[in-house]
């Protein structure tokens, strides 16, 4: 009887783990992908399919103030995916506490909603994907400092429902448009 106990204790205990496991495994094993297009201020989230890709999610998004590709840190840029080369998500990290001073009268004031994933891209740093707390009617729109800005539900949405550390992430340059087949 106790052997009984003891293993339902442990069943109990682990299924949580499990399912924390079962659920990254599952976006992962699903290998969506997502296109930002600065021209279009949209984010598609892809799922490929045997005949093509399919659009699973689309979010209006904020880019950088300035246009073309980041060439420096400060530059208001958003950086664009070397063609062939995407972007990677390397982290996913709690934001909801992180503050940033925006130079203009506020102070530091909380600034990148739940979330915010972090993207590997080479030659600069510090950029990502994140909310727009306390500037919600920034999206869509031009007016971040070079980050992807989502609405602050949005960017729930899709770590919740989507985003995986080592998921692609092109963004396109200023003059296209989104042409994955959807």
């Amino acid at each position: 009887m106790k052997k009984f106990f003891l293993l339902i204790l442990v069943a109990v205990l682990l299924t949580p783990c499990m399912a924390l496991a079962a659920d990254a495994a599952g976006k992962a094993a699903k290998k969506y992908f997502i296109v930002v297009s600065k021209k279009e201020l949209k984010l598609r989230v892809y799922q490929p399919q045997a005949k093509g890709n399919k659009c699973v999610a689309e979010f209006p998004v904020c880019m950088g103030k300035n246009l073309g590709n980041k060439q420096r840190k400060g530059d208001m840029r958003t950086p664009e995916s070397p063609a062939g080369r995407p972007f990677k998500i390397s982290m996913m990290q709690d934001a909801s506490t992180w503050k940033h001073d925006f130079k203009d009268g506020r102070g530091s004031i909380l600034a990148y909603g739940h979330w915010f994933l972090r993207l590997v891209t080479p030659g600069h740093s510090g950029i990502g994907i994140h909310g727009s707390t306390n500037n919600e009617n920034s999206v869509p729109g031009r007016a971040s400092e070079g980050c992807i800005r989502l609405r602050d539900n949005d960017i729930i949405i899709l770590k919740e429902q989507y985003a995986y550390v080592g998921m692609p992430v092109t963004v396109l340059p200023e003059n296209e448009v989104d042409t994955t087949v959807r």
